[in-house]
Order: structure tokens, then C-alpha cells, then sequence
């Protein structure tokens, strides 16, 4: 049996209008622009059955959703206030992201703590870059990428 993947990608501060302010309405796997998230992109476009974008606004959203302007919310700055803890569990219910064998939380330790407290009861949840500066998390995720499925789960599980 093979195991089904849900890979979490965090979003970025770094985000398609800081670049071209003329912007509308953009697609989310387009909006965030930073060299984190496409790296993260690129390891959850091969290898999740399913990906989706953890965002301090939005909760948990598809790539394809659409984010219609700039914004400027984090889970660090309870000020911005960030979507709740009960929220995101409602969210991953509804979207059926509590029926996966294994999560993979990318990002650091802010986004992998949220992950798992959300969706740790129903799926192993690993985060391989949690702890990790950022340019040895995104060395790691690009190792990785490099292998096949089996090669990166042995790697990381």
C-alpha cells in the first residue's frame, strides 16, 4: 500500500506586489514569491498527493486559490491577528486534510508547531527542516527533491 503525502508549504512575507505593485488578484502557488517558498513548492509539486499553502490569513489554502490583494499577517505578530488554532482545525476537516497517512510540515518551527497541533491526531506529521536556518532548510529540501519518493521518505521518516 502506498502511503498518501500532504505537504504543507508555508507562505511568505515576500509576495508578488512587493515585486509588481501593479498586481490584481493572483493565484497563491503564484503570489509568494521568496526563494523559500519555491523551493518548498518544488519538493511538494513532486512528491504530495496533495500540497497546500499554510498562510497566517487565509488557513489553509489550495494553490490554485486566489488571493485578491496584498497582505501582511503573521502567526509571530498576534496584533496582525492570524486565523486561530480553532479555525485552521475547522478548515482541515473540511477539506479533508486529516485523511492523509503522512504530513510533511514544511518551514520552520512557528509553521511545523501549528501543523502538527492541528493535524498530528490523524496523520504522522514530520517536519524536516523544523530548527534548521533557513539556508540549511532550503539545502535540505532541495536534496531531497532530488531523490524519488522512496529514497526521500526513508531519509526522512
Amino acid at each position: 500500500m502506498s502511503l498518501k503525502i500532504l505537504v504543507v508549504v508555508p507562505c511568505g512575507s515576500s509576495k508578488i506586489w512587493s515585486k509588481f505593485p501593479e498586481s490584481k488578484a493572483t493565484r497563491a502557488d503564484e503570489v509568494y514569491i521568496g526563494p523559500s517558498f519555491k523551493v518548498n513548492r518544488g519538493f511538494a509539486q513532486k512528491f504530495a498527493d496533495k500540497w497546500v499553502i499554510l498562510s497566517a490569513k487565509y488557513g489553509f489554502i489550495e494553490p490554485s486559490f486566489v488571493i485578491p490583494e496584498n497582505y501582511d499577517v503573521s502567526f509571530n505578530d498576534p496584533a496582525t491577528n492570524p486565523i486561530s488554532l480553532n479555525e485552521l482545525k475547522a478548515q482541515a476537516k473540511e477539506k479533508g486534510l486529516e485523511n492523509y497517512d503522512v504530513v510533511i510540515a514544511l518551514g520552520g518551527k512557528n509553521y511545523t508547531e501549528i501543523v502538527k497541533e492541528v493535524l498530528m491526531r490523524n496523520a504522522k506529521v514530520i517536519a524536516p527542516t523544523e530548527g534548521l536556518p533557513i539556508g540549511k532548510a532550503m539545502g535540505l529540501i532541495k536534496f531531497l527533491t532530488k531523490l524519488d519518493k522512496t529514497q526521500m521518505l526513508k531519509k526522512i521518516i
